[in-house]
């Protein structure tokens, strides 16, 4: 029982998260502007707290299987954050798009958080 509520916790997370995300795009879109870079983080935790919904049965047991998921995890979101990194840097240094120092951070923050819990799910599928 204890397992089935610290899930519904973390979906009730990823739905407050969601509703206060949709909101501020829908605000955005009424007023006919670009929603702010920080709801990027409030969808990307969504995603956390989305994948932790998952996780949380394989991490709860402290074993060498949940040890090797986050070792995995973590080896393949590194090399991912890498290519992330290279992207933008191309993306920047040929001035394909206008971004502020600010809006890059929003931008590799967000997916630095997303790409570390979905490679934690691949890993945990997968082993």
């Amino acid at each position: 029982m204890n397992k089935d509520i610290s899930r519904g916790l973390f979906l009730i997370l990823v739905f407050f998260q969601l509703g206060m995300f949709g909101f501020i795009v829908f605000a955005a879109v009424m007023a006919n502007t670009f929603p702010a870079p920080s709801t990027y983080i409030q969808l990307s935790v969504a995603i956390m707290a989305f994948c932790m919904s998952y996780l949380y049965p394989h991490f709860k047991q402290k074993d060498e299987r949940m040890k090797l998921i986050r070792q995995k995890g973590l080896e393949y979101a590194y090399f991912t954050i890498l290519v992330y990194y290279i992207i933008l840097l191309m993306i920047l240094q040929f001035n394909l798009l206008t971004l502020s120092a600010l809006d890059v951070l929003y931008i590799l923050i967000a997916l630095t958080i997303c790409t570390v819990f979905i490679c934690m799910v691949i890993a945990a599928k997968k082993y």
